[in-house]
C-alpha cells in the first residue's frame, strides 16, 4: 500500500450515473475491510486475502477491490510482480459500481503505471475526480485531495489561481488517522507531500506515526530512512537501509526492495563522505540479478543517482 507517490496522482474511475456515491459498507463488512488492511500492514498476506475473500462472498464489488489491494501490497513490499499482474486481472473483472468502480480504476491505475502504463492509467480514470470531490465522505474527499494537491502544485505559478493545498493535506491528515480501511492510502501521499515541501521534519513524524500503527513495516521504515537521509541524520538512515538489505535478502531474495536499499545505500555513504562504502555497495549492482529488475526501480531515485554520477 506504499511506494506509490507518482502513480496515484491522476488515477480516477468514471461512474455510472445512478450509482449510490458512497464507500460505506454495513458495520460487519467495515470490520472485516479494517481486519484485512491490518493483516495486510502485519504483512499476514494469506490471511488478509482469506479475509478479503470472506468479505467478497457476501460483498463483491467491495471484496473485489479490496482483495487486490492486498496483491498490490504484496507487490510494493516484496516486489512479488505476479501478485501486481493478478491484481490488474482481478480489478478488470471487478463488477463495482460508484464511488467503488472509482476505488477500482484509482488501483488499476497503479497496476497500470507500474508495468509502463501510467499516461493510459492517468488518461482512463482523470475524469472522475469530481465525483470524488463531490462526495461528503471523507474516504472520498481524501481520494480527490490527492489528486487535487499535485493539481494545484502544477498550477501554483500562474498568478491568481486559487491553491487549496494546505487544506488537502489537512483533509489527507485527519483521514490517515480516521480510516481504518485506507489509512496507509492516505497517510503515504502525504509523506511524500511533506517531502516534496522539503518539509522533511514533518514527513518524519508522519512516518514514525505510521510506524506505531505497523511496527516495523518495511516498507515504512525505508520511508523514514528516505527522511532521515534529507535531514542528513547519514548515520540513522543508513542503519535502517543496511537492515532492510538484510532482511529483505533473507525473507524475498534479491528483490525489488533489496535493490532499493542498495541504491539509497550508494547515496547515503557518498554523502556521508564514505566514498569506500559507497564503492562498496555500488560493485553489488554488477549482480545479473540487479539488471534484470533495473526497469522496476524508482525512477526518480535512479533519476537522482545518474544526475549525479553516482552509478
Amino acid at each position: 500500500m506504499m511506494f506509490r507517490t507518482v502513480a496515484i496522482l491522476l488515477v480516477f474511475a468514471a461512474f455510472s450515473f445512478g450509482a449510490p456515491l458512497t464507500l460505506a459498507l454495513p458495520d460487519s463488512l467495515s470490520k472485516l475491510a479494517a481486519a484485512v488492511t491490518s493483516q495486510t500492514m502485519a504483512l499476514q498476506y494469506g490471511d488478509a486475502l482469506a479475509t478479503a475473500k470472506k468479505l467478497r462472498s457476501v460483498n463483491e464489488p467491495a471484496g473485489c477491490v479490496i482483495e487486490s489491494i492486498v496483491r498490490i501490497s504484496m507487490y510494493d513490499d516484496r516486489g512479488d510482480t505476479a501478485a501486481l499482474m493478478e491484481a490488474g486481472k482481478n480489478l478488470e473483472k471487478c463488477r463495482a459500481q460508484g464511488l467503488w468502480d472509482a476505488l477500482r480504476k484509482f488501483e488499476m491505475g497503479y497496476v497500470q503505471s507500474e508495468q509502463g502504463h501510467s499516461l493510459k492509467g492517468a488518461l482512463q480514470t482523470r475524469s472522475a475526480a469530481k465525483m470524488f470531490e463531490n462526495a461528503k465522505e471523507q474516504e472520498a474527499r481524501a481520494f480527490y485531495a490527492i489528486y487535487a494537491y499535485y493539481v494545484d502544485k502544477s498550477f501554483s505559478w500562474v498568478p491568481f489561481k486559487s491553491d487549496h493545498r494546505e487544506e488537502y493535506l489537512a483533509v489527507l491528515d485527519s483521514a490517515s488517522k480516521k480510516s481504518a480501511r485506507f489509512w496507509p492510502l492516505f497517510l503515504t501521499p502525504l509523506i511524500w507531500m511533506y517531502y516534496d515541501k522539503e518539509d522533511f521534519g514533518t514527513g518524519l513524524k508522519l512516518s514514525e506515526r505510521g510506524l506505531k500503527k505497523a511496527p516495523n513495516h518495511p516498507v515504512m521504515l525505508q520511508i523514514k530512512a528516505d527522511m532521515l537521509y534529507r535531514l542528513k541524520r547519514y548515520k540513522e538512515a543508513a542503519a535502517i537501509y543496511e537492515k532492510s538489505a538484510a532482511d529483505y535478502k533473507k525473507r524475498t531474495g534479491e528483490s525489488i526492495r533489496y535493490w532499493c536499499s542498495v541504491l539509497n545505500l550508494i547515496r547515503i555513504y557518498h554523502d556521508a563522505g564514505d566514498k569506500a562504502k559507497a564503492a562498496e555497495f555500488r560493485k553489488k549492482l554488477e549482480s545479473q540479478s540487479y539488471k534484470a529488475l533495473e526497469g522496476w526501480m524508482p525512477g526518480s531515485l535512479m533519476d537522482d543517482l545518474k544526475s549525479r554520477k553516482l552509478l
